[in-house]
């Protein structure tokens, strides 16, 4: 079951004061407060568009060319207005001591005007707003199978552990499992449920429902989403790591879309309410995986710049049409390429002796960890772990860790990060396949990794920057090309091959295990010297920088486009205030779908 969850408590950005940046995110408009001007009773009929659909960030009239009276019987005629509430009304009420059930009510109301204003169509029905406790929260838990059997459960934890441990995010003496659910447990402030058609609210036991106007605007999108799409059906659940993460890129980054434009009306033309400030506000980051953290998130960065793409490209049309086929890859998001389609990658089980893959786990055995985890990858390196530069090795591990907080693109609502960088902007595809042995005495793990690249360059950018990753681990030469990372939690032996556009990666144990893994493997210890490649510059191209490249990208319609999607100046029209970078910023994260990580196995 797919449910779009708001996490709070997140404190996303301690990442910046590692990185030593400056500077808090501002969020537009005014918030709360005693309302004392006069409630308006007209809204957009439905017929006449409240903007210009070419022009998304622009501040939309707050009437229509024939306005109507907002009255309960005008609900689904005209939009901008929800029983009886218009988007431009005003509340003499604040919520310091809390929300009563019928300000809740008049707040859920005002807000749905707010989304079908911004979004151009009205809703079809009421979406209910509940609340329950976080101990009922945590009983209910996050979805997913109930009848799923304690051995299948356990399978399919083996087999993600060994996903999160090829990423270098979670270890070998970790649970990948229980590294998500602390992503999510105890910071989930509410969720809509696609299968119930409803809005929860998680509070405290006994205390007073307060919530930020923003974070409704955001579930509520999803209950629109929900009447005219259908979020049950299977297109929106993807059937890889990768696959989930780019469709969360298209459902949440119209949510994100929609929130940033009621933010930036607040105050000028809308009164909005806002919680208290103690509220969603943590301490740090405590034994959250910020790799994990960091991979979820994308969607909310990138996702927001892509519906905008699409808005400003064919108009609300093109993010309709977006979500009867939704993107497939995160690289589609990351790029702005809703025609990017990823390529084939042609594998065959060569394994020998007793190790086995896992048929019924993600598809015939396979992940796809896709172009975001394959960033995070090389950055969570510099963050934490080894603490070293493998993005860009003429840097400091501190400078790497800005690498990811250089966006030129900014959100009013959030930190915006980039995603993009050479080392990982040429990704074609790959399949990751965990293995186990459990022929002796103690189980054994190991993988198979194939990745596919655009060209033969972007393979040996990616291949030079996997083997600084094992050298930031201690990796040394061993027999046949091998190398071994003797300590800690990604111990063992690893081959690295690169055969043009293709760069296969091995696990296991030891060395004999790669190649009974991988029988016909030929690795090298070390990128040959032509991974060494130079940019028009003569500089060195291996050692990867903050700037987006150009590259033609295979998609369904052969166009030659470029990964870099910001204009000369680096503005954007989604941008509002410059990003949160300070050393302790908190930021309200909006993470959905606690299933995205933990998924299920599929058959």
């Amino acid at each position: 079951m797919r449910r779009c969850l708001v996490l709070v408590s997140v404190v996303a950005l301690l990442i910046a004061g590692v990185a030593g940046a400056g500077g808090a995110a501002g969020v537009g408009g005014t918030t709360g407060g005693e309302a004392t001007t006069s409630a308006s009773t007209t809204a957009t009929d439905a017929t006449t568009p409240a903007t210009d659909a070419t022009t998304p960030a622009t501040t939309a009239s707050t009437t229509g060319a024939s306005p109507t009276a907002c009255t309960p019987e005008t609900d689904t005629d005209v939009v901008g207005c929800w029983d009886g509430v218009a988007h431009d009304e005003t509340f003499t009420f604040n919520q310091s001591d809390g929300l009563t059930p019928s300000q809740l009510e008049a707040l859920t109301h005002r807000s749905m005007a707010r989304v079908e204003y911004v979004r151009e169509r009205p809703f079809q029905t009421d979406v209910p707003v509940e609340t329950m406790t976080r101990e009922e929260f945590r009983a209910n838990g996050t979805g997913g199978t109930s009848n799923e059997s304690a051995d299948d459960r356990r399978a399919f934890d083996r087999w993600n552990d060994q996903v999160w441990e090829a990423l270098f995010v979670v270890g070998e003496n970790e649970s990948s499992a229980e590294a998500i659910d602390t992503v999510f447990g105890g910071s989930v402030s509410g969720f809509y449920s696609p299968a119930d058609d409803r809005i929860v609210l998680v509070v405290p036991a006994g205390s007073a429902v307060q919530i930020d106007e923003s974070t409704l605007v955001h579930e509520l999108t999803h209950g629109m989403q929900d009447q005219y799409h259908d979020l049950t059906r299977s297109q929106y659940v993807g059937t890889t790591q990768d696959a989930d993460l780019a469709v969360d890129g298209l459902v949440e980054g119209e949510a994100v879309y929609i929130e940033e434009r009621y933010t930036e009306r607040c105050g000028d033309e809308w009164q909005c309410l806002s919680a208290s400030e103690s509220d969603g506000s943590g301490g740090g980051l405590g034994s959250i995986n910020v790799g994990i953290l960091q991979t979820i998130l994308q969607p909310y960065v990138d996702g927001p710049f892509y519906v905008e793409r699409l808005v400003e490209t064919g108009g609300w049309e093109a993010v309709d049409a977006a979500m009867a086929d939704p993107p497939s890859s995160t690289a589609a998001v990351i790029h702005r390429e809703p025609a990017y389609e990823p390529r084939d990658v042609a594998f065959e089980d060569t394994a020998r002796g007793d190790w086995t893959t896992y048929p019924d786990q993600g598809v015939d055995g396979a992940e796809t960890a896709g172009e975001a985890s394959m960033f995070v990858m090389f950055w969570y390196q510099s963050f934490a772990g080894p603490e070293a530069p493998v993005l860009d090795p003429a840097d400091d591990a501190r400078g790497n860790v800005r690498l990811h907080l250089r966006s030129s693109e900014t959100l009013q609502t959030r930190t915006a990060y980039t995603y993009d960088h050479p080392v990982t902007a040429g990704w074609a595809g790959d399949e990751l396949y965990p293995y186990r042995n459990d022929a002796g005495d103690a189980e054994q793990d190991g993988y198979v990794w194939v990745t596919a690249w655009q060209t033969p360059e972007d393979a040996a950018e990616f291949e030079a920057a996997y083997h600084r990753l094992l050298d930031a681990h201690g990796a040394t030469a061993a027999p046949n090309g091998t190398q071994v990372v003797s300590t800690g939690g990604f111990r063992g032996a690893y081959g690295v091959e690169r055969d043009g556009a293709r760069v296969t990666i091995v696990h296991g144990p030891d060395v004999d295990d790669v190649f009974d893994l991988r029988p016909d493997l030929r690795p090298e210890a070390e990128p040959p010297a032509e991974s060494v490649g130079t940019d028009a510059d003569g500089d060195d191209a291996t050692t990867g920088t903050s700037e987006s490249v150009e590259r033609d990208r295979d998609t369904s319609e052969g166009a030659s486009t470029s990964a870099d999607t910001t204009s000369e100046t680096g503005e954007d029209t989604t941008a509002g205030a410059a990003p949160g970078l300070g050393v302790v910023v908190t930021v309200l994260a909006l993470v959905a779908v606690a299933a995205l990580l933990a998924r299920r196995s599929r058959r």
